[in-house]
């Protein structure tokens, strides 16, 4: 049975990834810091499956090695919020980059066969568009790293650093740049993680989603389940030192996101557009999934109305502590609102 270590195995990737590979016959084992801010018991969450092996800890530290050798590593762990990061950057910097390189570091001493590492779309800035008008095009590998945020930079910061250890120590790699993800367990009381939770959080307090800009900035949706099929593909793929997109591939705006799921919800609450832009943040961006379906066999399965739907379904068992507010605050007294 091959074993699989996972990095941030509470979270809400993590923790669906292990529940796919545990599926498929692997043996899992993974650590996670529980931060408050994801996790404010303190404690693994309930959702976590019963058949893995959980260590909590810091990825900064060296206590991944109790869980090493194993036959892959999956690196997700890391600090998510491109308006965060912009404060914050001594906390994003230590744990997205020194903490990849305190994970390597580790694994100098028990190389595994293969290694995926998280990375974004952030990594892109703008995402490709028509020279001539405008028009937003998909988005391929090719299109060269804007970095506009310092979360953004620490995530290339993590893919680079993994593909350049497994070039050195001859270990196949693979940095899967995520678009948006949304699904059940994504955390509802983190005002820095994907937009769908955070409109989802107001709406479950009968309050209107806020939308920077004008609400026209388009991004790529992907649900939960495809991406953890896309990591399990590139686990088992022959592939090594590639990046490589996980998105829908179809290119969604936020004004459209937010009516769609107050729809969805049966809540007759429009958003607030505020027209202020949010410094890190971009306009467009969408995946060209070409490179994953040629290499991975990766196609996206799970179409939004049924995403949301099941995401919907899960919301009516939820309870979500609006932060919002305080962080939009927060980023204004900073003068990181514009």
């Amino acid at each position: 049975m091959a074993k699989v270590c996972i990095l941030g195995i509470a979270g809400f990737i993590g923790s669906h990834l292990a529940d796919q590979l545990v599926k498929h016959g692997y043996e899992v084992s993974g650590m996670d810091i529980l931060d408050s801010q994801v996790h404010p018991s303190g404690h693994p969450p309930a959702y976590l499956n019963p058949k893995v092996k959980f260590m909590q800890g810091d990825v900064c530290e060296t206590v991944v090695e109790h869980l090493l050798p194993v036959d892959y590593v999956v690196h997700l762990a890391a600090k998510v919020g491109v308006g965060q990061s912009a404060y914050q950057l001594s906390d994003y910097v230590w744990t997205n980059s020194y903490g990849t390189s305190m994970l390597l570091q580790s694994l100098n001493k028990y190389p595994p066969k293969k290694l995926i590492v998280a990375s974004s779309m952030s990594v892109y800035g703008e995402g490709f568009h028509d020279s001539f008008d405008g028009t937003p095009w998909a988005t391929d590998e090719d299109h060269p790293p804007s970095l506009a945020s310092i979360y953004a930079l620490t995530k290339y910061d993590q893919e680079h650093l993994c593909l350049l250890w497994g070039r050195a120590y001859n270990v196949p790699t693979i940095a899967l740049r995520f678009f948006n993800v949304y699904g059940t367990r994504q955390s509802l009381n983190n005002p820095y993680t994907g937009v769908m939770a955070i409109f989802a959080s107001r709406l479950l307090n009968n309050q209107p989603p806020i939308i920077f800009e004008d609400g026209l900035q388009s991004r790529d949706f992907v649900h939960v389940s495809d991406v953890v099929r896309g990591i399990r593909l590139a686990l088992e793929s022959d592939v090594g030192d590639e990046v490589i997109n996980i998105g829908s591939g179809q290119a969604v705006t936020i004004f459209d996101l937010a009516l769609g799921l107050a729809t969805a919800m049966g809540m007759d609450i429009k958003p607030t557009v505020t027209g202020k832009h949010r410094v890190g943040d971009i306009r467009h961006c969408f995946a060209d999934i070409t490179k994953a379906e040629r290499l991975l066999g990766y196609k996206p399965e799970k179409l939004m109305a049924v995403g949301m739907g099941e995401y919907v379904h899960w919301l009516r068992t939820q309870q979500a502590t609006d932060r919002v507010e305080q962080a939009t605050a927060e980023l204004e007294e900073r003068g990181l609102l514009k």
